[in-house]
């Protein structure tokens, strides 16, 4: 981070499998400029906690274990507090068909499972390196 005054970037990350999960976070805890503010395995479980804890950065399935990543994307994009957050798939099922409809929802960055992880790490790297939060603070 450039800037010390700068606030490391929140991420929230949706993913049903606990293995896959459990690496995520660990991979994360070592990228300057984010911090991982919290993680949930279905649609509604990420609801709640998206309303507890905002972020810039979210990251999610498409299969979850209750409901599904499409879905949850639908419902966050009529809230207006969601709409200024970094989108990121990260999924096996990535079909240009997913791709469109993610693009539609306001994803940014779609990557395979199988074979991006780097590619993901990579740009949470680029986006910690700036740690420019796109969350605007709220009165309280």
């Amino acid at each position: 981070m450039n800037d010390p005054l700068a606030q490391p970037l929140q991420v929230f990350l949706i993913e049903d499998s606990s293995l896959v999960r459990e690496l995520l976070i660990e991979s994360f805890a070592d990228i300057p400029g984010i911090t991982l503010v919290g993680h949930a395995d279905s649609e509604d479980e990420a609801l709640d906690q998206l309303a507890l804890h905002p972020c810039d950065i979210l990251i999610l399935d498409i299969q979850l274990r209750q409901g599904n990543g499409i879905s949850l994307l639908r419902r966050l994009s009529s809230e207006p507090q969601y709409n200024q957050q970094i989108r990121i798939i990260f999924s096996n099922n990535v079909s240009k068909g997913y791709h469109r409809l993610a693009e539609q929802l306001g994803v940014q960055y779609f990557f395979d499972k199988t074979s991006e992880f780097t590619d993901m790490r990579e740009l949470l790297e680029r986006l910690g390196s700036r740690a420019t939060p796109a969350r605007v603070p709220t009165a309280k």
